[in-house]
């Protein structure tokens, strides 16, 4: 169950702000009355922020996967460059 703190409320309560985003998911702060900022565990930040595919599957989906590219590094000297 979400919960509305107030901004003062949360401030002065920040210990149970936390053990509640921890406990019972996110928490809401308002502002002047209106929705300010969302305050989540650590754990459903990861959740939201975690990669949908791994990188692997990523290049597989690549629409280049399976094309005969040319990698190889230029190993020749760069060019000289006058920095005057």
């Amino acid at each position: 169950m979400t919960h509305a703190w107030q901004l003062q409320e949360a401030k002065n309560k920040f210990s149970s702000l936390v053990e509640s985003a921890q406990k019972e998911g996110p928490q809401v702060v308002t502002k002047h009355g209106k929705e300010a900022v969302v305050v989540i565990s650590a754990d459903d930040y990861r959740e939201l922020t975690r990669p949908k595919t791994s990188f692997q599957q990523f290049m597989r989906k690549s629409p280049l996967a399976g094309l005969d590219l040319d990698i190889s590094r230029n190993k020749k000297a760069p060019r000289d460059t006058s920095l005057s």
